[in-house]
Order: C-alpha cells, then sequence, then structure tokens
C-alpha cells in the first residue's frame, strides 16, 4: 500500500520544502542569484533556512564547494561573511561579479557606453576553432568585438560575464536545448519551445544589449539587500589543499553529484571566449568522468578529503551541513573518512520545473560535526 500524504509529510522537513507555486522561478532566481545560468546550484531559500538554523549571528561561513556561488550570496543577504572555494575558473569569475561591492553609477556609465557600442558594430574578427563551429560567423564576430572593446572599461569582469551569458544563448543550438547542446543546429527545426519551425540563432548583439541592462539591474538589486560590512571571499582552487586563513562557524554546500553533469562543458563557450584556465582534471564528480565503480570510488575519497581539510578550519562544534541527493549512499563512508559525525539526516521534497526537464525527487540535509 502506497504511503499517504500524511506519512509522506512526517518524513520530510517542511521548512526546507517548497511547491512551485509557493516558490516560482523568480523567486529561486532572484537578483544576482540569476547573473549567468548555472546548472546543479542548490536555491538560496534552502541556504537561507540553513543559515538561519546553524549559524549564530553574524558568523563566518565556508562554502569548499562555491559553484556558482549561491552560499556566498546569501550569507552576504543574511548578514554572514563568507568563503567559497572552487576548481573552475568560471565560477570563480562568476561568484567575484555577483559577490563584490560596486560604485553603481561608474557601474551603469560604463555599461551603458559598452551596450551603446554594441548598437554601432558592424561585423568583426573571423572566428576559429570551437568559435567557428558552434556560432553563426556574425553571431561570433559580434561575441570577438565585444570582447575586445571590454578591456577598456573599469568593470572587465562584470562585462565578461555578459559575453559568456550572451554567447550561450547565440550559439547553433535549438531554443529548447540550451544545457545540453551535442551538435551544432545549422538547418531550421521543429522547436518545442515555441511550437513552430525555428532556425538557428546568426547574430549576438541582441543578447548582449539584453543581459547588459539585466546585469546591471541584477546587481543593483542585490545592493538593496545586502547586509553592511559583510564581506565575501572567492578562492580558486583544488578544495582538497587551498590555504584557509581564520575560523568559520559553519561549513554549508551541496558537491557535486557523481557523474550527472560535466561542469567544464557546461560552460565550454565561457572558456573558449574568456581563455580561461582548464583545470577540468581536477574536478570532483563531473559527468565526463562517469558511474564506474572506479569513478565513485575517486569521487568518496576527494569529497571525504575536501570535508577532512575544510574541518580543520571550523569552531570546535561547528556543524557541516550537507545538500546532496544521496541515492548511491556514499556519505555515510565520506563522512567516516572525514572524520566526521552524523547528527542529523533531514529530508527535503523537490518540485520543480526547468525548462524541459519536469519531475520531484528528495534531498538529504546532513549535519555533521
Amino acid at each position: 500500500m502506497a504511503p499517504t500524504q500524511d506519512a509522506l509529510y512526517a518524513e520530510i522537513d517542511l521548512d526546507l520544502s517548497w511547491s512551485e507555486r509557493e516558490l516560482p522561478e523568480h523567486e529561486r532566481t532572484r537578483h544576482v542569484h540569476r547573473l549567468h545560468p548555472y546548472l546543479g546550484k542548490f536555491i538560496p531559500q534552502v541556504v537561507e533556512v540553513l543559515l538561519g538554523r546553524y549559524v549564530r549571528g553574524a558568523g563566518r561561513v565556508l562554502d569548499p564547494f562555491a559553484g556558482s556561488g549561491t552560499t556566498l550570496v546569501q550569507g552576504l543577504e543574511s548578514g554572514c561573511d563568507s568563503v567559497g572555494v572552487d576548481i573552475a575558473a568560471f565560477n570563480c569569475l562568476l561568484m567575484e561579479v555577483k559577490t563584490r561591492r560596486y560604485d553603481l553609477f561608474a557601474l551603469e556609465t560604463e555599461v551603458r557606453d559598452a551596450v551603446r557600442r554594441v548598437e554601432s558594430f558592424d561585423g568583426g574578427p573571423p572566428a576559429t576553432g570551437y568559435l567557428a563551429e558552434w556560432f553563426a560567423p556574425r553571431a561570433a564576430g559580434e561575441l570577438l568585438a565585444f570582447r575586445e572593446l571590454i578591456g577598456e572599461y573599469g568593470h572587465t569582469d562584470v562585462l565578461r560575464i555578459v559575453l559568456a551569458r550572451a554567447a550561450r544563448s547565440a550559439r547553433l543550438t535549438t531554443h529548447f536545448d540550451l544545457d545540453f547542446p551535442r551538435l551544432p543546429q545549422r538547418d531550421t527545426y521543429w522547436c518545442h519551445k515555441h511550437k513552430r519551425v525555428c532556425r538557428p540563432i546568426d547574430r549576438a548583439e541582441h543578447f548582449l544589449r539584453r543581459y547588459a541592462l539585466d546585469t546591471l539591474k541584477r546587481i543593483k538589486d542585490f545592493s538593496r539587500v545586502r547586509r553592511r560590512g559583510r564581506a565575501a571571499d572567492v578562492v580558486h582552487g583544488d578544495a582538497r589543499e587551498v590555504a584557509l586563513a581564520g575560523r568559520f562557524d559553519a561549513l554549508i554546500t551541496s558537491p557535486p553529484y557523481p557523474g550527472l553533469i560535466d561542469y567544464h562543458e557546461q560552460h565550454r563557450y565561457a572558456y573558449e571566449l574568456l581563455e580561461l584556465e582548464d583545470l577540468s582534471g581536477l574536478e570532483l564528480g563531473s559527468g565526463a568522468q562517469g558511474t564506474s565503480a572506479a569513478a565513485l570510488a575517486r569521487y568518496v575519497e576527494g569529497v571525504a578529503a575536501v570535508l577532512s581539510h575544510a574541518s580543520r578550519a571550523l569552531r570546535v562544534r561547528a556543524p557541516v551541513v550537507i545538500v546532496v541527493n544521496d541515492r548511491r549512499d556514499l556519505y555515510p563512508e565520506i563522512l567516516e573518512r572525514a572524520g566526521l559525525r552524523l547528527e542529523e539526516r533531514l529530508r527535503r521534497h523537490v518540485n520543480r520545473r526547468t525548462g524541459r526537464r519536469a519531475g520531484e525527487f528528495f534531498e538529504d540535509v546532513l549535519v555533521a560535526r
């Protein structure tokens, strides 16, 4: 017999579970949380609840799998200092742009000037390699022309994120498959998103304009809600060995799920356009590594090493809070190897729709010390 709704609800933490109606996408992606699409991130409302439960006052929080910076951003909004570590250069660039403090007048002046110059684009340098393969000639030329001009501005990193976001949308792919394109789309196609025949994107300047202004708005929106005097630091490196200065009152993180997402390929366009350092060989749990027994063993060893290293920087009895869908039951061994003892295992119901991917599942929130 199937369990009743009351029985199901008794097993989950309702303060960490929301329906799509209760928590629509625009709330999950408020202000800088949507500065650039990022697969596999956890939602800010989860971090907000966890900070309220496990961090007293204006504490200091560590996230050794910082990803797109959800913990750092929410920490700034909730009144905490934070440090985020990530091996991916693009992730660190994105986190820096999200969490930095800006002279908003100077930022707006530069962004609007860049937008004005975009409107006068007439071609651009020819593309080669990946860019020639995945972008129409006009789109590639406009992206490369924008790349050339952004070095003239003080807010270069903000404009680099605009460039990356525009490149994501301007690729030769179907409108409904921006997350996982397999091959360039060069012919017309039936579009599941628009319910009509569409043709591949052949330009990029309209995306550059749109995302430049949207980025400006989101940074300004965040500036109104972030707490004064709070800081977020981003560390680019291997979380198994990076130096961590000072002590932390809590660790809150959501490690990658093994074999689910190729984290480097997700942002390949950004690495190619921005010429970022590729350390994908050191990433833990990447989809490129698969889910063989050997890959899972490396995942367990790697995540345990990260948590063991990070826990040495925690204050005595500081909580280690991990949000994970542990369907392979790997985390009992990971915690044991890291020298941590599980105190609570909370359940949260996830009911989400993102793009064409719909469904529901359960996540665990592991609290260890």
